[in-house]
């Protein structure tokens, strides 16, 4: 895979103490109430090495939740990635990038894509529409995504303004405005 200068390739790379699912799903969330469509996948529940290992993905834009974890797997055994609902789900957002969307969101640059798996084609599909693409990517694995992505992205700081920032340089245009609670001008005016 090739990239070059044009590309809207953007990593939020993350630690052990960040959120990149709620600053993901929240930015994707402003982003359609500002009129955009923003499609892809972000992450729901801790993963595999967490207490609670139920693993799923939120799609969007229409907030189902896809799980991606064997069903036959023993708790004792941690979790394993199923590999055919991911390439399911790998099929349904190539259809859905195919109709055309103002950003594509990745919810992890994982073991599966550090390996040219899981969802790491959508990246390239994107990259050649002319969609710029968001992605989670964790510290750990940023050196594996430097070498995937030959160096041409953005590394992005799991904060809502650095995201914001990127967006805007990205769009040319204001970030999206935070959702505003009931009761405000927001809400009566709507």
């Amino acid at each position: 895979m090739t990239f070059d200068a044009q590309c809207d390739l953007a990593a939020v790379v993350y630690g052990h103490d960040d959120d990149p699912d709620r600053l993901l799903i929240e930015f994707a969330d402003d982003l359609r109430r500002s009129g955009l469509r923003p499609i892809g996948v972000v992450q729901v529940g801790r993963g595999c090495r967490s207490k609670n290992p139920a693993l799923g993905v939120v799609l969007l834009p229409g907030g189902e939740v896809v799980g991606l974890v064997q069903d036959s797997e023993a708790p004792a055994a941690g979790c394993r990635l199923d590999p055919g609902r991911l390439a399911d789900l790998a099929m349904r957002l190539t259809g859905t990038i195919e109709g055309g969307a103002d950003l594509v969101i990745i919810n992890r640059f994982g073991r599966s894509e550090a390996g040219g798996k899981g969802l790491i084609d959508l990246i390239a599909q994107a990259v050649d529409a002319d969609i710029p693409v968001l992605i989670a990517v964790p510290e750990q694995r940023f050196s594996d995504w430097i070498r995937f992505s030959n160096g041409m992205n953005v590394r992005v700081a799991c904060r809502r303004e650095a995201l914001d920032q990127w967006w805007r340089s990205v769009a040319g245009t204001a970030a999206p405005r935070p959702r505003c609670g009931a009761g405000t001008f927001c809400e009566i005016a709507k």
